[in-house]
């Protein structure tokens, strides 16, 4: 079933054959970009067993709404649990019906990519497993690009701001919004420099206090404390004026902090 074949009609029928939670793991995955099977066992199928965790992942392959990547992760062992999914062209349309513009056509993103954009996701997997517990209330997630900010640069240009998310959560009577830096140890102190850099410009245009009413903390989570030091070598080498806009953490502490929970 391709796209070119796939007309109005047919996208109807395969619509109503599709259940609520189909469209669930369509949603997510349009949210997110990618996800590893085990990722969405977790948000969807978690108190179902693994036959029918795999069978309705396979069935949404197999009617090509996803795309089961050729790579997996955590080598053989990991079973059909290490497979990646992304979504399809047609499951794009599925959620857009009354959208006709471009879409993303999938690919097989090289192994950087993939290791950085499934921990954005398991962040948020982590926040939604913490909100159905009740222990907060997780208003907004928003993954890359959608959640980029455009803001007017120097010499009347448009410059851009890329976090990897944006977050808003509620937690009793307070309500916190966040900006996401999933750190992974690649990138050299210059290059953190200029995104800092970027951070403090977007803060200083007024844009994002206009249109929200605050201006959210940017959370720096790193892979271990050597990492951790240099992100916070960093962020101490900017002006004074902006120390207070960045936190900086171990991934594992990150849903925690956003959470409002003491270590």
């Amino acid at each position: 079933m391709t796209r070119s074949y796939l007309t109005s009609e047919r996208l109807a029928r395969l619509v109503d054959q599709l259940s609520e939670r189909d469209l669930a793991v369509l949603a997510t995955l349009e949210k997110v970009r990618l996800a590893s099977a085990a990722q969405l066992e977790r948000l969807h199928f978690a108190e179902d067993a693994s036959q029918i965790r795999r069978r309705a992942l396979l069935g949404l392959a197999n009617r090509r709404l996803v795309v089961r990547l050729d790579r997996v992760i955590g080598g053989v062992k990991a079973g059909s649990s290490g497979y990646l999914y992304v979504l399809s062209e047609i499951g794009q349309r599925v959620l857009n019906e009354s959208h006709d513009g471009p879409r993303r056509r999938p690919t097989t993103p090289g192994v950087s990519f993939i290791r950085h954009a499934l921990t954005v996701t398991e962040i948020y997997v982590r926040l939604v497993e913490r909100a159905r517990k009740g222990r907060i209330e997780l208003l907004e997630f928003t993954a890359e690009p959608d959640c980029w900010r455009y803001f007017p640069g120097r010499g009347g240009g448009r410059a851009v701001l890329k976090p990897d998310a944006f977050v808003r959560i509620a937690s009793g009577e307070y309500e916190d919004s966040w900006m996401l830096e999933v750190d992974l140890g690649s990138e050299s102190p210059s290059t953190l420099t200029t995104k800092l850099d970027t951070y403090r410009a977007y803060w200083s245009s007024g844009t994002e206090q206009a249109s929200r009413g605050v201006f959210p903390r940017v959370l720096w989570t790193a892979p271990d404390q050597r990492r951790a030091g240099v992100i916070t070598d960093c962020c101490g080498r900017q002006p004074a004026e902006s120390w207070s806009l960045y936190m900086v953490t171990l991934f594992e502490g990150a849903v925690g902090l956003m959470s409002g929970e003491t270590p």
